[in-house]
Protein backbone atom coordinates (compact mmCIF):
# COMPACT_ATOMS: atom_id res chain seq x y z
CA UNK A 1 0.00 0.00 0.00
CA UNK A 2 2.69 2.17 1.10
CA UNK A 3 4.35 1.82 -2.89
CA UNK A 4 0.63 2.59 -4.30
CA UNK A 5 0.79 5.81 -2.35
CA UNK A 6 4.44 7.14 -3.59
CA UNK A 7 3.58 7.42 -6.89
CA UNK A 8 1.39 9.74 -7.57
CA UNK A 9 3.66 12.23 -5.84
CA UNK A 10 6.16 11.09 -7.71
CA UNK A 11 4.12 11.57 -10.79
CA UNK A 12 3.31 15.34 -9.30
CA UNK A 13 6.94 16.19 -8.17
CA UNK A 14 8.17 15.05 -11.60
CA UNK A 15 5.59 17.97 -12.99
CA UNK A 16 6.76 20.90 -10.63
CA UNK A 17 9.76 20.17 -11.22
CA UNK A 18 9.73 20.17 -15.25
CA UNK A 19 7.32 23.19 -14.96
CA UNK A 20 9.98 25.12 -12.77
CA UNK A 21 12.50 24.20 -15.39
CA UNK A 22 10.75 25.90 -18.33
CA UNK A 23 9.50 28.46 -16.06
CA UNK A 24 12.84 29.20 -15.45
CA UNK A 25 14.57 28.96 -19.29
CA UNK A 26 11.35 31.07 -20.41
CA UNK A 27 12.83 33.64 -17.56
CA UNK A 28 16.01 33.39 -19.08
CA UNK A 29 14.97 34.02 -22.69
CA UNK A 30 12.90 36.55 -21.62
CA UNK A 31 15.92 38.31 -19.68
CA UNK A 32 18.27 37.63 -22.73
CA UNK A 33 16.34 39.20 -25.06
CA UNK A 34 15.87 42.16 -22.67
CA UNK A 35 18.89 42.74 -22.87
CA UNK A 36 19.53 41.82 -26.44
CA UNK A 37 17.08 45.18 -27.25
CA UNK A 38 18.85 46.79 -24.85
CA UNK A 39 22.56 46.31 -25.91
CA UNK A 40 21.00 47.53 -29.68
CA UNK A 41 19.28 50.80 -27.96
CA UNK A 42 22.84 50.92 -26.58
CA UNK A 43 24.74 51.17 -29.74
CA UNK A 44 22.48 53.55 -31.62
CA UNK A 45 22.60 55.80 -28.41
CA UNK A 46 26.17 55.57 -28.27
CA UNK A 47 26.35 56.43 -32.18
CA UNK A 48 24.65 59.47 -31.60
CA UNK A 49 26.49 60.69 -28.42
CA UNK A 50 29.40 60.29 -29.99
CA UNK A 51 28.76 62.54 -33.40
CA UNK A 52 27.52 64.86 -30.71
CA UNK A 53 30.77 64.92 -29.05
CA UNK A 54 33.21 65.04 -32.39
CA UNK A 55 30.79 67.98 -33.82
CA UNK A 56 31.25 69.94 -30.28
CA UNK A 57 35.01 69.36 -29.59
CA UNK A 58 35.72 70.34 -33.82
CA UNK A 59 33.42 73.13 -33.12
CA UNK A 60 35.07 74.25 -30.31
CA UNK A 61 38.86 73.83 -31.64
CA UNK A 62 37.71 75.78 -35.08
CA UNK A 63 36.30 78.91 -32.41
CA UNK A 64 39.83 78.85 -30.31
CA UNK A 65 41.95 78.77 -33.66
CA UNK A 66 40.36 82.15 -35.34
CA UNK A 67 40.39 83.55 -31.89
CA UNK A 68 44.35 82.71 -31.41
CA UNK A 69 45.39 83.88 -35.26
CA UNK A 70 42.62 86.04 -35.98
CA UNK A 71 41.35 84.44 -39.26
CA UNK A 72 37.85 83.90 -40.68
CA UNK A 73 38.01 81.36 -43.71
CA UNK A 74 41.19 79.18 -44.66
CA UNK A 75 43.34 76.61 -42.83
CA UNK A 76 45.26 76.85 -39.82
CA UNK A 77 48.46 76.52 -41.74
CA UNK A 78 47.21 79.50 -43.98
CA UNK A 79 46.00 81.02 -41.05
CA UNK A 80 49.31 80.85 -38.94
CA UNK A 81 51.18 81.76 -41.93
CA UNK A 82 49.21 85.08 -42.21
CA UNK A 83 49.90 86.21 -38.70
CA UNK A 84 52.86 88.27 -37.27
CA UNK A 85 55.35 87.38 -35.52
CA UNK A 86 54.32 88.50 -32.20
CA UNK A 87 50.58 86.88 -32.82
CA UNK A 88 52.36 83.35 -33.27
CA UNK A 89 54.60 83.52 -30.47
CA UNK A 90 51.95 85.20 -27.81
CA UNK A 91 49.00 82.71 -29.06
CA UNK A 92 49.94 79.03 -28.37
CA UNK A 93 51.53 81.00 -24.82
CA UNK A 94 48.49 82.82 -23.92
CA UNK A 95 46.27 79.47 -24.43
CA UNK A 96 48.57 77.28 -23.10
CA UNK A 97 48.22 79.41 -19.73
CA UNK A 98 44.66 79.19 -19.21
CA UNK A 99 44.59 75.69 -19.90
CA UNK A 100 47.39 75.09 -16.77
CA UNK A 101 44.88 77.38 -15.03
CA UNK A 102 42.52 75.08 -15.66
CA UNK A 103 44.12 72.27 -14.97
CA UNK A 104 45.63 73.55 -11.76
CA UNK A 105 42.17 73.99 -10.37
CA UNK A 106 40.88 70.84 -11.75
CA UNK A 107 43.51 68.79 -10.27
CA UNK A 108 43.33 70.19 -6.98
CA UNK A 109 40.15 68.96 -6.55
CA UNK A 110 39.69 65.69 -8.21
CA UNK A 111 41.79 62.98 -9.81
CA UNK A 112 41.86 62.44 -13.94
CA UNK A 113 42.56 58.83 -14.71
CA UNK A 114 42.88 57.84 -17.88
CA UNK A 115 40.00 56.97 -20.26
CA UNK A 116 41.27 53.22 -20.79
CA UNK A 117 41.78 52.23 -17.20
CA UNK A 118 38.24 54.05 -16.22
CA UNK A 119 36.13 52.26 -18.31
CA UNK A 120 37.87 48.74 -17.56
CA UNK A 121 36.15 49.70 -13.99
CA UNK A 122 32.60 48.61 -12.80
CA UNK A 123 31.94 52.18 -11.39
CA UNK A 124 30.56 55.04 -13.27
CA UNK A 125 32.94 57.26 -14.87
CA UNK A 126 34.13 60.48 -13.39
CA UNK A 127 31.80 62.63 -16.40
CA UNK A 128 32.11 66.10 -15.53
CA UNK A 129 35.97 65.94 -14.57
CA UNK A 130 36.33 64.05 -17.93
CA UNK A 131 34.91 66.65 -20.23
CA UNK A 132 36.42 70.09 -18.02
CA UNK A 133 39.72 67.84 -18.83
CA UNK A 134 39.03 67.32 -22.71
CA UNK A 135 37.42 71.18 -22.99
CA UNK A 136 41.46 71.80 -21.72
CA UNK A 137 42.91 69.82 -24.07
CA UNK A 138 41.23 71.54 -26.96
CA UNK A 139 41.52 74.79 -26.16
CA UNK A 140 45.35 74.13 -25.41
CA UNK A 141 45.45 72.54 -29.11
CA UNK A 142 43.59 75.31 -30.74
CA UNK A 143 45.76 77.80 -29.99
CA UNK A 144 48.79 76.05 -30.93
CA UNK A 145 49.86 72.97 -29.00
CA UNK A 146 51.70 70.52 -30.61
CA UNK A 147 49.32 67.79 -29.14
CA UNK A 148 46.69 65.82 -31.17
CA UNK A 149 43.51 66.91 -30.40
CA UNK A 150 41.36 62.99 -30.77
CA UNK A 151 41.70 62.42 -26.62
CA UNK A 152 39.36 64.84 -26.39
CA UNK A 153 36.30 63.65 -28.22
CA UNK A 154 36.97 60.41 -27.16
CA UNK A 155 36.76 61.68 -23.41
CA UNK A 156 33.16 63.22 -24.07
CA UNK A 157 31.63 60.77 -26.01
CA UNK A 158 32.70 58.12 -23.34
CA UNK A 159 31.09 60.20 -20.63
CA UNK A 160 27.85 61.38 -22.43
CA UNK A 161 27.69 57.24 -23.56
CA UNK A 162 27.93 56.57 -19.78
CA UNK A 163 25.49 58.92 -19.38
CA UNK A 164 23.30 57.89 -21.83
CA UNK A 165 22.94 54.33 -21.40
CA UNK A 166 22.50 54.56 -17.05
CA UNK A 167 19.60 52.96 -17.19
CA UNK A 168 19.84 50.63 -19.42
CA UNK A 169 20.31 47.14 -17.64
CA UNK A 170 23.74 45.77 -18.97
CA UNK A 171 26.51 43.52 -18.09
CA UNK A 172 30.15 44.75 -17.22
CA UNK A 173 31.38 43.56 -19.93
CA UNK A 174 28.53 44.92 -22.49
CA UNK A 175 29.62 48.13 -21.03
CA UNK A 176 32.87 47.62 -21.39
CA UNK A 177 32.50 47.54 -25.16
CA UNK A 178 29.95 50.52 -25.33
CA UNK A 179 32.28 52.86 -23.67
CA UNK A 180 35.15 51.50 -26.05
CA UNK A 181 32.83 52.07 -28.54
CA UNK A 182 32.01 55.38 -27.68
CA UNK A 183 35.89 56.41 -27.37
CA UNK A 184 36.38 54.96 -30.52
CA UNK A 185 33.63 56.86 -32.39
CA UNK A 186 34.44 59.80 -30.86
CA UNK A 187 37.57 59.52 -32.77
CA UNK A 188 36.12 58.53 -35.84
CA UNK A 189 33.97 61.40 -36.01
CA UNK A 190 36.30 63.97 -35.24
CA UNK A 191 38.29 62.94 -38.10
CA UNK A 192 35.74 61.37 -40.02
CA UNK A 193 37.24 57.80 -40.37
CA UNK A 194 34.57 55.04 -39.60
CA UNK A 195 36.25 52.58 -40.18
CA UNK A 196 39.50 53.96 -38.21
CA UNK A 197 37.02 54.32 -35.49
CA UNK A 198 36.05 50.77 -35.19
CA UNK A 199 39.35 49.19 -35.60
CA UNK A 200 40.52 51.58 -33.23
CA UNK A 201 38.18 50.38 -30.71
CA UNK A 202 38.72 46.72 -31.61
CA UNK A 203 41.97 46.31 -31.85
CA UNK A 204 43.49 49.06 -29.50
CA UNK A 205 40.51 49.52 -26.59
CA UNK A 206 38.82 46.13 -26.94
CA UNK A 207 42.04 43.68 -28.05
CA UNK A 208 39.48 41.64 -29.81
CA UNK A 209 37.86 40.74 -32.63
CA UNK A 210 34.56 38.87 -31.23
CA UNK A 211 31.45 39.35 -34.00
CA UNK A 212 29.75 41.37 -30.38
CA UNK A 213 32.38 43.75 -30.22
CA UNK A 214 33.09 44.68 -34.04
CA UNK A 215 29.73 44.91 -35.08
CA UNK A 216 28.73 47.51 -32.27
CA UNK A 217 32.07 49.14 -33.01
CA UNK A 218 31.17 49.27 -36.64
CA UNK A 219 28.27 50.70 -35.86
CA UNK A 220 29.10 53.29 -33.08
CA UNK A 221 31.52 54.60 -35.52
CA UNK A 222 29.24 55.06 -38.51
CA UNK A 223 26.47 56.62 -36.62
CA UNK A 224 29.00 59.05 -35.08
CA UNK A 225 30.54 60.14 -37.58
CA UNK A 226 27.41 60.99 -40.08
CA UNK A 227 26.30 62.99 -36.89
CA UNK A 228 29.42 65.16 -37.09
CA UNK A 229 29.86 65.52 -40.90
CA UNK A 230 27.71 68.72 -41.11
CA UNK A 231 30.74 70.14 -38.77
CA UNK A 232 32.92 68.16 -39.90
CA UNK A 233 32.76 68.45 -43.81
CA UNK A 234 33.90 71.98 -43.23
CA UNK A 235 37.63 71.22 -43.03
CA UNK A 236 39.91 71.33 -46.03
CA UNK A 237 40.87 68.09 -46.74
CA UNK A 238 44.01 67.30 -48.57
CA UNK A 239 44.51 67.30 -52.27
CA UNK A 240 46.70 64.45 -53.66
CA UNK A 241 48.54 65.01 -57.03
CA UNK A 242 47.97 62.99 -60.22
CA UNK A 243 50.24 59.84 -60.07
CA UNK A 244 49.83 56.25 -61.55
CA UNK A 245 49.98 52.72 -59.98
CA UNK A 246 53.46 51.51 -60.23
CA UNK A 247 54.75 48.33 -58.45
CA UNK A 248 58.12 50.61 -57.31
CA UNK A 249 55.41 52.27 -54.70
CA UNK A 250 55.00 48.23 -52.89
CA UNK A 251 58.86 48.16 -52.91
CA UNK A 252 59.44 51.04 -51.53
CA UNK A 253 56.68 50.61 -48.63
CA UNK A 254 59.38 47.68 -47.57
CA UNK A 255 62.24 49.37 -48.16
CA UNK A 256 61.08 52.28 -46.01
CA UNK A 257 59.81 50.42 -43.32
CA UNK A 258 62.99 50.27 -41.17
CA UNK A 259 62.92 53.96 -41.09
CA UNK A 260 59.66 54.08 -40.49
CA UNK A 261 60.21 51.78 -37.22
CA UNK A 262 62.92 53.38 -35.88
CA UNK A 263 61.08 56.61 -35.84
CA UNK A 264 58.09 55.43 -34.29
CA UNK A 265 60.46 54.03 -31.59
CA UNK A 266 62.68 56.98 -30.74
CA UNK A 267 58.72 58.80 -30.71
CA UNK A 268 57.83 56.18 -28.22
CA UNK A 269 60.74 56.25 -26.16
CA UNK A 270 60.88 60.34 -26.45
CA UNK A 271 57.30 60.42 -25.14
CA UNK A 272 57.70 57.95 -22.36
CA UNK A 273 60.98 60.01 -20.67
CA UNK A 274 58.78 63.27 -21.21
CA UNK A 275 54.94 61.67 -19.60
CA UNK A 276 55.19 62.75 -15.64
CA UNK A 277 54.75 59.32 -13.50
CA UNK A 278 52.69 61.32 -11.35
CA UNK A 279 49.76 63.95 -12.49
CA UNK A 280 51.14 67.67 -11.76
CA UNK A 281 48.80 69.58 -9.84
CA UNK A 282 50.94 72.30 -8.36
CA UNK A 283 50.52 75.84 -9.72
CA UNK A 284 54.00 75.25 -12.14
CA UNK A 285 51.21 74.36 -14.23
CA UNK A 286 50.54 77.43 -15.77
CA UNK A 287 54.17 78.76 -16.67
CA UNK A 288 55.00 75.63 -17.56
CA UNK A 289 52.67 74.80 -20.08
CA UNK A 290 52.90 79.04 -20.94
CA UNK A 291 56.76 78.33 -21.80
CA UNK A 292 56.05 75.11 -23.97
CA UNK A 293 53.47 77.37 -25.97
CA UNK A 294 55.83 80.36 -26.45
CA UNK A 295 58.53 77.81 -27.63
CA UNK A 296 55.81 75.93 -29.96
CA UNK A 297 54.78 79.87 -31.15
CA UNK A 298 58.62 81.28 -31.57
CA UNK A 299 59.27 77.99 -33.98
CA UNK A 300 56.04 78.54 -35.45
CA UNK A 301 57.85 82.22 -36.83
CA UNK A 302 60.32 80.34 -39.27
CA UNK A 303 58.05 77.04 -39.59
CA UNK A 304 54.22 77.81 -39.57
CA UNK A 305 53.55 74.20 -39.99
CA UNK A 306 54.35 73.13 -36.15
CA UNK A 307 51.63 74.29 -34.10
CA UNK A 308 48.05 72.24 -33.94
CA UNK A 309 47.90 68.57 -33.91
CA UNK A 310 49.96 68.09 -37.29
CA UNK A 311 47.21 68.49 -39.99
CA UNK A 312 49.51 71.20 -41.54
CA UNK A 313 52.41 68.60 -41.89
CA UNK A 314 50.43 66.20 -43.36
CA UNK A 315 49.27 68.96 -45.97
CA UNK A 316 52.61 70.12 -46.90
CA UNK A 317 53.84 66.97 -47.51
CA UNK A 318 50.63 65.60 -49.51
CA UNK A 319 51.44 68.81 -51.70
CA UNK A 320 55.23 68.88 -51.63
CA UNK A 321 55.35 72.14 -50.32
CA UNK A 322 58.50 71.09 -48.04
CA UNK A 323 61.91 71.54 -48.75
CA UNK A 324 64.89 69.54 -47.89
CA UNK A 325 65.85 71.62 -44.73
CA UNK A 326 62.44 72.11 -43.46
CA UNK A 327 61.54 68.50 -43.52
CA UNK A 328 64.78 68.04 -41.42
CA UNK A 329 63.89 70.60 -39.16
CA UNK A 330 60.24 70.00 -38.53
CA UNK A 331 61.25 65.73 -38.01
CA UNK A 332 63.82 66.89 -35.42
CA UNK A 333 61.17 69.78 -33.48
CA UNK A 334 57.55 68.28 -33.69
CA UNK A 335 58.20 65.35 -31.37
CA UNK A 336 60.43 67.47 -29.14
CA UNK A 337 57.45 69.90 -28.47
CA UNK A 338 55.34 67.31 -28.42
CA UNK A 339 57.49 66.26 -25.37
CA UNK A 340 58.21 69.23 -23.95
CA UNK A 341 54.11 69.85 -23.41
CA UNK A 342 53.59 66.47 -21.79
CA UNK A 343 56.74 66.92 -19.64
CA UNK A 344 55.00 70.12 -18.66
CA UNK A 345 52.11 68.71 -17.88
CA UNK A 346 49.39 68.95 -20.35
CA UNK A 347 47.52 66.24 -21.56
CA UNK A 348 46.35 65.49 -25.12
CA UNK A 349 46.40 62.93 -28.13
CA UNK A 350 49.74 61.38 -30.08
CA UNK A 351 47.76 60.02 -32.86
CA UNK A 352 48.84 63.09 -35.71
CA UNK A 353 51.86 64.44 -33.72
CA UNK A 354 53.50 60.39 -34.85
CA UNK A 355 51.30 60.80 -37.90
CA UNK A 356 52.90 64.12 -38.37
CA UNK A 357 56.56 63.31 -37.58
CA UNK A 358 56.48 59.85 -39.93
CA UNK A 359 55.09 62.11 -42.88
CA UNK A 360 58.39 64.32 -42.17
CA UNK A 361 60.73 61.51 -42.32
CA UNK A 362 59.16 59.90 -45.62
CA UNK A 363 59.27 63.66 -47.23
CA UNK A 364 62.92 63.76 -45.90
CA UNK A 365 63.65 60.40 -47.43
CA UNK A 366 61.75 61.33 -50.86
CA UNK A 367 63.40 64.74 -51.19
CA UNK A 368 67.03 63.54 -50.81
CA UNK A 369 66.61 60.85 -53.29
CA UNK A 370 64.35 62.70 -55.87
CA UNK A 371 67.43 66.00 -55.02
CA UNK A 372 70.41 63.61 -55.02
CA UNK A 373 70.02 60.40 -57.05
CA UNK A 374 68.14 62.07 -59.57
CA UNK A 375 64.54 59.99 -58.53
CA UNK A 376 61.01 60.99 -59.49
CA UNK A 377 59.39 59.62 -56.37
CA UNK A 378 56.03 61.07 -55.23
CA UNK A 379 56.95 62.65 -51.85
CA UNK A 380 53.41 62.98 -51.08
CA UNK A 381 52.89 59.00 -51.23
CA UNK A 382 56.39 58.12 -49.70
CA UNK A 383 55.51 60.49 -46.81
CA UNK A 384 51.99 58.67 -45.73
CA UNK A 385 53.49 55.19 -46.55
CA UNK A 386 56.23 55.99 -43.56
CA UNK A 387 53.49 58.03 -41.64
CA UNK A 388 51.46 54.52 -41.63
CA UNK A 389 54.41 52.43 -40.56
CA UNK A 390 55.26 55.18 -37.95
CA UNK A 391 51.56 54.81 -36.61
CA UNK A 392 52.18 50.98 -36.61
CA UNK A 393 54.88 50.92 -33.87
CA UNK A 394 53.49 54.14 -31.72
CA UNK A 395 49.99 52.28 -31.65
CA UNK A 396 50.97 48.46 -31.97
CA UNK A 397 47.94 48.31 -34.62
CA UNK A 398 49.29 47.70 -38.21
CA UNK A 399 46.11 47.38 -39.76
CA UNK A 400 44.26 50.52 -37.88
CA UNK A 401 47.56 52.64 -38.98
CA UNK A 402 47.04 51.64 -42.76
CA UNK A 403 43.72 52.50 -42.53
CA UNK A 404 43.49 55.24 -40.59
CA UNK A 405 45.86 57.23 -42.49
CA UNK A 406 44.14 56.20 -45.85
CA UNK A 407 40.73 57.75 -44.87
CA UNK A 408 41.83 60.63 -43.24
CA UNK A 409 44.31 61.17 -46.01
CA UNK A 410 41.97 60.31 -48.87
CA UNK A 411 44.23 59.50 -51.76
CA UNK A 412 43.82 57.05 -54.71
CA UNK A 413 42.44 53.49 -53.09
CA UNK A 414 45.57 51.08 -54.31
CA UNK A 415 47.90 53.57 -51.72
CA UNK A 416 45.45 51.45 -49.12
CA UNK A 417 47.61 48.20 -50.10
CA UNK A 418 50.96 50.39 -49.94
CA UNK A 419 50.01 51.64 -46.41
CA UNK A 420 49.27 48.37 -45.10
CA UNK A 421 52.50 47.10 -46.39
CA UNK A 422 54.94 49.61 -44.55
CA UNK A 423 52.81 49.18 -41.45
CA UNK A 424 52.99 45.54 -41.34
CA UNK A 425 56.00 45.42 -42.22
CA UNK A 426 57.38 47.81 -39.53
CA UNK A 427 55.26 46.00 -36.74
CA UNK A 428 57.03 42.70 -38.00
CA UNK A 429 60.48 44.55 -37.87
CA UNK A 430 59.58 45.60 -34.02
CA UNK A 431 58.40 42.51 -33.41
CA UNK A 432 61.39 40.62 -33.98
CA UNK A 433 63.40 43.40 -31.99
CA UNK A 434 61.52 42.67 -28.93
CA UNK A 435 61.90 38.91 -29.47
CA UNK A 436 65.31 39.62 -29.62
CA UNK A 437 65.66 41.86 -26.56
CA UNK A 438 63.63 39.22 -24.77
CA UNK A 439 65.83 36.47 -25.70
Amino acid sequence: MGVHEQQPRTGVNSIAFHSHQLACRLAYIHEVSRRTVEFGCAIVIIGLLAGVAGAATTLLLHGVEHLTYHYSFGTLLTAVGGSSAIRRAAGPMIGGALAGCGWWLLRRHTEIPSLSSAISEPRRLPRLPLCIDATLQVVLVGSGASLGRESAPRQIAAALGDFGTTRLALTARDREILLSCAAGAGLGAVYSVPLGGALFTASILLRTWHPRAVGAALITSSLAVAVAAPVTHLEHPLTWPDFELSPLFAFLAVAISPLAAAVGLAFDRVMTAARPRIQMRSWTLIPAIAGAGLLTGVCSIWWPELPGNGRSILTVSVNSGLTLGAAAMILLLKPLLTAVFLRAGAVGGLITPALATGAAAGSLVALALNQWAGTDIAVSALSLTCAAGVLAITQRAPAFAALFVWELAHPPYWLLVVFAIAAFASHGLRRLRDKRLAG
